[in-house]
């Protein structure tokens, strides 16, 4: 009930009026049945944009740290984003990836949409980062095809650390669903996984025109960090002690 209260009274005419979107292929986003919509993820907007104008309800798998904020603002949003049915993921380790799966999987046996963002993280300068294997975990053991999105103009929107969204038109374009039937039986091989994930990445790129890069989006924010932090060190030397 929540839900289509924010999607048609609240959130979704908002989000409408405010970046006008454009909607291009929503007919390859299937009126039932279980499906996986992978897109780029540019900005906090994208987890309420995608939602809004799809006419299906789509579970999002969300990182873990929007249910655990401290605070009155951290319960509200936790509140909220369990009120429209995401799923936290905790991004850690190893073992959380595979609980993300698990999670995944159980919303697509269902019969239902899974959302999710196989760069692991939102892009901070807006190019388009290297897959995670999950989302081909899940498409191969749940044998159902993978609708690409791209989120074009919410970058600009929307950039990261900004709270509060310009009003900027944006474009939501869906590509036509890929299928991978003939891996079946091969959702434990690492290199149909890696090539999955490469597919649907090519796929996203191909929607997004953006620029790819062949690294995951995590280790090149941690390597930017070092090098700053490096920067930063060599500007302002420790003085000797007298």
């Amino acid at each position: 009930m929540f839900y289509y209260l924010l999607k048609y009274v609240v959130l979704g005419p908002l989000l409408r009026l405010m970046f006008r979107p454009r909607i291009e292929g929503l007919e390859h986003v299937p009126e039932s049945g279980a499906a996986i919509v992978a897109g780029n993820h540019l900005s906090f907007s994208d987890h309420f944009l995608m939602p809004a104008i799809i006419k299906r309800r789509i579970t999002f798998l969300a990182k873990a740290e929007y249910f655990t904020g401290p605070g009155i603002r951290g319960r509200l949003t936790a509140a909220f984003f369990h009120s429209v049915g995401q799923i936290p993921v905790d991004r850690s380790g190893k073992e959380a990836g595979q609980a993300a799966i698990r999670e995944g999987l159980g919303v697509l046996r269902k019969g239902e949409l899974l959302g999710i963002y196989p760069e692991g993280t939102r892009s901070h300068d807006g190019r388009l980062y290297k897959g995670k294997v999950g989302v081909a975990a899940m498409a191969l053991k749940a044998q159902v095809q993978v609708i690409p999105c791209a989120m074009i103009g919410t970058f600009e929107a929307q950039p990261p650390g900004q709270k509060v969204p310009n009003f900027q038109r944006v474009t939501i374009r869906f590509g036509a669903p890929l299928d991978f039937s003939r891996y079946a039986g091969m959702e434990n091989e690492k290199a149909v996984l890696r090539a999955v994930t490469d597919e649907i990445m090519y796929a996203i790129l191909g929607l997004s025109d953006q620029e790819y890069v062949d690294k995951y989006a995590a280790v090149v924010k941690a390597e930017e960090a070092e090098r700053a932090a490096a920067a930063g060190k060599r500007k302002f030397p420790r003085m000797p002690l007298s």
